[in-house]
């Protein structure tokens, strides 16, 4: 049995679903049930009740989860602790942290991380896209998370790990907050405040073009601020609107509704150095570039 056969058992045993079990491993749901179904045929028994609503452990899936978890800790520990008697330092990610990045991305980031490098730490550093494209070519950041569209330096490589949707945030005292869907022709002529340009200028463009490309005709706000400041100022602006997920909500001062038929979205994207030999990011490139989508989401 093998160690990753292991790590897929516990995954299952605690999230006690296939599906949401294969989501947080970043494997197909067929591919990780495989898997499972090999270490019930090298045991001899059955692990797992599978019913409609995900599984139930048996008897001998109990024992395993705890003697699994047991020595997935043991093989991280002995790791540790042979790499520090032969002098070798854990490893470390310096990691670009994107301001306002939806909170599960990261996260998955340093399980993906825990997963292809056991025991190595990864440290955070804040910023917008064109500080991250800065601290990136710089040699601050081994790894770091952008909003595209965005005009990346010479040297850098990224791809696209997931998506947002995007609708209109605004005040509860909007006349357009009772309705349940947003027609873009209906922002005609409202003021529309977002993130200051230079923090993204290309997202930033891309925003407006597609608003006006959709029949929304609004002005520009010569006020630009962070979605922070935004939920203060909004609820004092009841002509004004801006673009954002769902995340943003705060009610009841504020809401958030989907646009009619006018898909837009944010894209997230994973840049690094192509000349960088951190073998952390080195270990972590072939699961973020094999996985086109981390996990793509609209996130309502």
């Amino acid at each position: 049995m093998e160690l990753r056969q292991l790590r897929y058992f516990v995954a299952v045993a605690e999230a006690l679903h296939f599906g949401r079990a294969a989501e947080r491993l970043h494997i197909s749901t067929p591919t990780l049930s495989q898997q499972i179904k090999a270490v019930e045929r090298e045991i001899g028994a059955p692990l797992l009740v599978r019913h409609s609503r995900g599984v139930r452990l048996m008897p001998a899936g109990e024992i395993l989860l705890h003697t699994a978890k047991e020595a997935l800790r043991a093989t991280d520990h002995a790791l540790r602790e042979t790499r520090r008697a032969a002098g070798v330092a854990d490893p470390v990610l310096r990691f670009g942290l994107l301001n306002g990045v939806p909170p599960w991305l990261p996260g998955q980031i340093e399980e993906l991380l825990a997963e292809h490098m056991p025991g190595c730490r990864m440290t955070l550093l804040g910023g917008t896209t064109a500080q991250q494209l800065a601290m990136l070519e710089g040699g601050e950041v081994d790894l770091a998370l952008l909003r595209v569209p965005s005009a990346s330096p010479e040297g850098v490589q990224r791809v696209e790990i997931a998506e947002e949707e995007l609708g209109v945030l605004m005040s509860a005292a909007n006349p357009l907050a009772a309705r349940e869907v947003v027609d873009p022709t209906d922002l005609a002529g409202l003021e529309l405040i977002l993130f200051a340009r230079e923090f993204a200028p290309d997202v930033h463009d891309a925003m407006v073009e597609r608003l006006h490309a959709l029949g929304a005709d609004v002005a520009l706000s010569e006020s630009a601020m962070p979605h922070a400041q935004l939920r203060a100022v909004l609820p004092l602006r009841p002509a004004a609107f801006s673009l954002s997920s769902a995340r943003a909500v705060s009610p009841p001062d504020l809401v958030w509704r989907p646009l009619r038929n006018a898909p837009l979205s944010i894209t997230y994207a994973a840049a690094w150095r192509t000349n960088s030999h951190n073998p952390a990011l080195r270990a972590l490139l072939p699961t973020l570039t094999r996985n086109v989508s981390l996990r793509r989401t609209t996130l309502r």
